[in-house]
This record gives structure tokens, C-alpha cells and sequence, in this order.
């Protein structure tokens, strides 16, 4: 498979770092071509402006969606967001390695994903989710955290990660660009013991040599939806 790696934290001693170059080594070392985006080494622009275009549609009234569209018509974007997204359509299968900040991903990987996630490229009126831009591809979540497990659960003093954090990137961004997301790698706050970041390493070690076993996030397709965007009633 073609397999890209968006990887997002700032320090190359980091275990997001550990767990990013121990999936380039086994994927290479299984006869996937890898690919990595580190955006904090490439200094990756996180905000939206004119610049992210070449060639502007409205000179006098700046609509970054409007504009999106019509870099897309025209092949007009800057060409870090066009190299980023060549990099989506070469890949199979992606995976977002990032530490969970302030109940998200880091402000550059949202800035990717505001930037190359763009409307006309990725989505539009009628394609979005099950029919989005990148449909037939895969994506997974590589994240670390700073509380432990119990604090993630239904329960628990910071939510439940499926549903309260992750659920947003997942569904709101992975799945409305087309992917199909697949169960996401946890690595609870590895920080406070040696002998739980080497247990998640190999944890991560056994997953990436099943990738394609990694069972899928079941998300209702568009068409279990009403004209009003609710859930129909024999899918509830």
C-alpha cells in the first residue's frame, strides 16, 4: 500500500516521534511506500489567507470556500496545500500521529486540515462523507494523551474519547472528506512510565502489521439521512 503519515509535534526525542519512525520502519520493512508529512519540520502554514492562492477568483471580496473551489477548477493553490494534496491522492491508507491538545489536534494539524481539506477538492454540495473527495481510502488516529484511560471514559473527568474527542475528527473531518476511518491507536498519557511506552510500541509494532484487519468506525452513509439531514427512522 501507499501509506501517509501526517505527523504533528514539535520535538524529534518525543514518543509521538518514537511511534511516527517506528511506523516508517515496519511499513518499509513490510514493502509499503511511506510517505511523511512533519509539519512542524516543514513549518507548515497553519492559517487561511490570500496566499493560499495563486490565482484569485474575487480580488475585492475574499471567501476562502469560493476560493477553494476555484484553485481546484484551476490548479491554482499555493504549492504547499497542492503538495499536500497530491500526497492524499498518491495515498491508500493515512495516519494522523499528533498528542491530543485542549481536547483536539494541534493548531498546526488543524491548519492542515482547514487548508488542504478544501471544498471542491474534498467536498461539495452533493459529495461529502460516503461520497466525499477521498472515498476509498483509509485513515487512522495515532494520538498520545496527557490523563490516563479512566479519565476518557463515559465517566470519566474528560469525556469519553470515542465519543466527546475524537468523534469530531473522525466523523467531522476524516469521514466527510470520503476516507473510512478505522479504530484509533491510543497511547494513554505515555509520558509517566517506561515500561508503558515500550508496552504501546509494541502494541503500535502488532497493529501496523495488520492494518488491514483493523476493524472500520461504522458511520451511517448519506443516504440514512432526510431532506433535513436527520437520521431516518429505520436507521435509528
Amino acid at each position: 500500500m501507499n501509506i501517509l503519515i501526517i505527523y504533528a509535534h514539535p520535538e524529534p526525542k518525543s514518543f509521538n516521534s518514537a511511534l511516527k519512525d517506528l511506523a516508517v520502519s515496519e511499513l518499509t520493512s513490510l514493502g509499503h511506500q511511506v510517505k511523511v508529512s512533519d509539519l512542524y519540520a516543514m513549518n507548515f502554514k497553519a492559517v487561511t489567507d490570500r496566499d493560499d492562492f495563486q490565482l484569485l477568483q474575487n480580488e475585492n471580496f475574499f471567501k476562502y470556500a469560493v476560493e477553494q473551489k476555484h484553485a481546484t477548477k484551476t490548479s491554482s493553490f499555493s504549492p504547499d496545500i497542492q503538495e499536500e494534496q497530491d500526497k492524499l491522492l498518491w495515498a491508500d491508507f493515512v495516519i494522523f500521529q499528533f498528542p491530543i491538545w485542549w481536547y483536539s489536534v494541534p493548531a498546526i494539524l488543524k491548519g492542515w486540515f482547514d487548508r488542504v481539506f478544501a471544498s471542491g477538492f474534498i467536498y461539495s454540495r452533493g459529495n461529502r462523507y460516503d461520497t466525499g473527495g477521498l472515498k476509498g481510502r483509509k485513515a487512522m488516529l495515532s494520538a498520545t494523551t496527557g490523563s490516563p484511560k479512566g479519565a476518557y471514559t463515559p465517566y470519566g473527568m474528560d469525556g469519553d474519547m470515542n465519543e466527546k474527542i475524537l468523534y469530531p475528527i473522525n466523523h467531522g473531518m476524516l469521514y466527510f472528506a470520503g476516507f473510512e476511518p478505522v479504530e484509533p491507536f491510543i497511547s494513554w498519557a505515555p509520558s509517566h512510565d517506561e515500561e508503558d511506552r515500550k508496552q504501546y510500541l509494541d502494541e503500535y509494532k502488532k497493529r501496523l502489521h495488520n492494518l488491514e484487519e483493523i476493524p472500520s468506525i461504522p458511520y451511517h452513509p448519506t443516504s440514512h439521512y432526510d431532506e433535513n439531514h436527520q437520521l431516518k427512522m429505520e436507521y435509528r
